[in-house]
């Protein structure tokens, strides 16, 4: 299941909220099982950030688990090597996922992360990602 590409394709932008739209060739159950386990979510990052993860999969809004993540990788800002919680704001099995991250920054950002999942009459899943700063603290 070629998850790694979800960011890609079709991406539109509004003043809030980032999106990014895939046709994906597997059942919203197949993709909502990766999404909700933080190995998942290493597997799938595309900018090689994510390093390792430690926790449980998610089942419910509030659960949370730990990411090791490497900055560095993006090359952008000297971060190096730090852990972020996810904390899942959002959940609906099958449908869609969201999160928002603790880390070094304090007091957190703000900003939340998901995936809304369509199932297809091909038997496609439509998979919209996307980075919503609509919570984002102003400062």
């Amino acid at each position: 299941m070629p998850l790694d590409s979800v960011f890609v394709n079709d991406e539109t932008q509004t003043s809030e909220r980032i999106d990014a739209e895939r046709i994906i060739p597997a059942s919203p159950t197949a993709i909502f099982a990766v999404l909700t386990d933080p190995d998942g979510h290493v597997a799938i990052d595309a900018a090689g950030m994510l390093q390792s993860a430690e926790g449980s999969p998610a089942t419910a809004v509030g659960d949370r688990f730990v990411v090791h993540m490497d900055r560095e990788a993006l090359g952008d800002y000297p971060l190096g090597k730090y852990d972020v919680t996810v904390i899942i704001t959002g959940f609906e099995p099958d449908r869609s996922i969201e999160w928002t991250i603790e880390g070094t920054i304090k007091p957190p950002i703000g900003h939340r992360f998901g995936y809304e999942l369509e199932q297809l009459d091909s038997g496609d899943t439509r998979v919209t990602s996307y980075c919503d700063w609509s919570t984002a603290l102003p400062e």
